[in-house]
């Protein structure tokens, strides 16, 4: 497999102390850390670098692109984000990380607004696996608690998954569709809630290996060759071939 590339808008880290202590290398740093300690090949990018980041070049090298956003989704160029949702078409992993679901490549890539009912408060939440079978789950018990987080409850108005691997519940009562599965063009994508800045989530070992198991299932996959446009036939006017 190639490069991963972990893509962070990088604001909170920048105007909250508490958000730069608690992650002193950014949350794409940490992101980055634990995917490179199960042997990826990562690299960093951020909204404030050139083109976000993310050039021509850079996606072409890039397999998977894991995202972070939360309140500057809006600042990022249409051009990066039709970049990106033609590179996910083509065939690069997508895994959008709590807010980057409201991202402009996954809302593009959904058609949808991809809202939600959320509360902040620092509630319990308990992820359950409800497809023990599916890759993104090897390696985790039946469920497991995220400490402390912000509570995101349904209706979520994304297309119907390919498939849902994880549900989670809040001690609000709420639940909610936490990590879905979707194909667009050659490009798998795996959305997933957890990973609110004012808590350590990033650093929690089951949803690491969330994150080390997405990377691995999102990665491009050769497939056939695909033909578009007019073609010839494949007999000739005699019947033969």
């Amino acid at each position: 497999m190639g490069t991963v590339t972990v893509w962070n808008e990088n604001v909170h880290e920048m105007r909250d102390p508490v958000v730069a202590e608690r992650y002193p290398d950014g949350i794409h740093g940490a992101i980055a850390a634990g995917l490179a300690a199960d042997g990826f090949e990562v690299q960093t990018a951020t909204l404030q670098d050139a083109q976000h980041g993310l050039t021509d070049d850079v996606l072409a090298e890039t397999d998977v692109l894991v995202w972070w956003s939360h309140c500057a989704n809006d600042e990022v160029s249409d051009e990066v984000a039709e970049r990106v949702v033609e590179r996910v078409q083509a065939g690069m992993g997508f895994v959008p990380l709590h807010s980057g679901k409201n991202s402009k490549p996954f809302t593009r890539l959904m058609g949808t607004t991809c809202d939600i009912k959320y509360r902040h408060g620092g509630e319990t939440e308990r992820v359950w696996v409800v497809d023990p079978g599916h890759p993104i789950a090897d390696g985790l018990p039946e469920s497991f608690e995220v400490p402390e987080t912000e509570m995101y409850g349904e209706p979520y108005d994304v297309p119907e998954p390919d498939q849902t691997v994880f549900v989670s519940w809040f001690e609000g009562g709420e639940v909610f569709r936490s990590g879905l599965c979707y194909r667009r063009g050659r490009g798998r994508i795996f959305a997933f809630r957890p990973g609110h800045e004012a808590y350590p989530i990033f650093f929690q070992d089951e949803i690491r290996q969330v994150l080390c198991n997405a990377v691995e299932w999102a990665a491009p996959t050769q497939g056939a060759e695909a033909v578009y446009g007019e073609v010839k036939p494949q007999t000739d006017p005699d019947g033969g071939y």
